[in-house]
């Protein structure tokens, strides 16, 4: 299925229906009063999160949705339906903002969570309503209201507790799919990951925690190169970025390493400030490339040239997302920060 993160809609909420002018017609019933009954209510759309939807796909080949209208009222007293309503279903990290003004109107960031984004019209009254001690047979009625409408612009950011970045090939979707029960395409060239892929680590916090692989960066992503820039957003609900750097393929290069991680970061600075501040873990992969005699000193090596010009990178585990080497460490190491994350908010 084609991952779209993005849409724009307009909604029509429903046209409440017109009250009628109707008498009574009995027979026997020479003087009948009024009996014109009510239009019913305007459909409303409203718009739901789901769990079990991870696309706006929907939405980019269908770009208007109408509620129902309600249904006029009839003699007899006898009032209109009401329109049926109009549910959206969106996936969970849905945010909507309203085209005029670009302002946020809901962040739909749980499972069933569910609002109104355009009332349906009032029906209109029945002359029943206008009857008066003055006025016994009434021919008054008003037509129902127009329902709301609007339009809308939903993007959604996925929601995550860790974002893996880093260059193509990198090995991000090998260590999400050695860690979680998450499948990504994997093969040995640029941009194998073409949409965020979600793992769930199962893990003794609150039962696992979510992380999140996005296409690969290049240099100039921030500019629109590549496929990873239009997904950095992505990474923003986050709470610990990944920094996935392959030390295997270019050891005993030091140099080009380091100047690789920090293109990466000048990337996220440029694109998003407050993203490039996010706590930043590094993760040396393809440790399984290097012969074991000279790991100890490379690694120390590395180590510091990389926490000389990286910003909010303390955390420096190297792993093998082929041979799992490390991962264990890892996981247990993301664990212990979420769990002190969540006891830090309760206090």
């Amino acid at each position: 299925m084609k991952f779209v993160d993005e849409a724009k809609i307009d909604l029509h909420a429903g046209k409440g229906g017109d009250g009628v002018a109707a008498f009574r017609r009995e027979k026997y019933v020479p003087k009948g009063g009024p009996s014109g009954g009510d239009g019913g209510r305007g459909g409303s759309i409203f718009i739901r999160a789901s769990r079990d939807i991870n696309t706006l796909l929907e939405y980019r080949y269908k770009r208007i949705f109408r509620a129902k209208n309600g249904e006029n009222g009839q003699g007899k007293d006898c009032y209109g339906k009401s329109g049926e309503d109009l549910f959206l279903e969106v996936p969970m990290g849905t945010i909507i903002y309203d085209e005029t003004d670009n302002s946020i109107i809901f962040d739909l960031s749980q499972d069933g969570q569910t609002e109104q984004l355009c009332k349906g019209g009032k029906g209109g009254l029945g002359n029943l309503h206008f009857k008066s001690s003055t006025n016994r047979a009434p021919r008054q009625f008003t037509y129902g209201e127009i329902g709301e409408s609007r339009s809308i612009r939903m993007e959604l950011s996925v929601l995550a507790d860790v974002g893996l970045l880093g260059f193509p090939n990198a090995g991000k979707s090998t260590l999400i799919s050695a860690v979680s029960a998450a499948k990504p395409k994997i093969a040995d060239y640029p941009f194998t990951t073409l949409h965020p892929h979600l793992g769930v680590v199962r893990s003794g916090f609150k039962g696992g925690f979510v992380i999140a692989d996005i296409p690969g960066l290049i240099a100039g992503a921030s500019d629109g190169a590549g496929l990873g820039h239009q997904f950095l957003k992505h990474l923003q609900r986050t709470k610990i970025l990944l920094h996935v750097i392959d030390v295997g393929t270019e050891y005993p290069n030091t140099e080009s390493i380091v100047q690789g991680a920090h293109e990466i970061c000048q990337e996220l600075q440029k694109y998003d400030e407050s993203l490039f501040n996010k706590p930043r873990w590094i993760a040396l992969n393809k440790i399984d490339l290097i012969p074991k005699e000279d790991r100890t000193a490379f690694f120390e090596k590395i180590s510091i040239d990389l926490e000389k010009g990286l910003a909010h990178s303390k955390k420096i585990f190297p792993i093998s997302s082929i041979s799992s080497d490390g991962t264990a460490t890892l996981i247990n190491g993301i664990m212990e920060y979420m769990s002190k994350l969540e006891a830090a908010e309760k206090n």
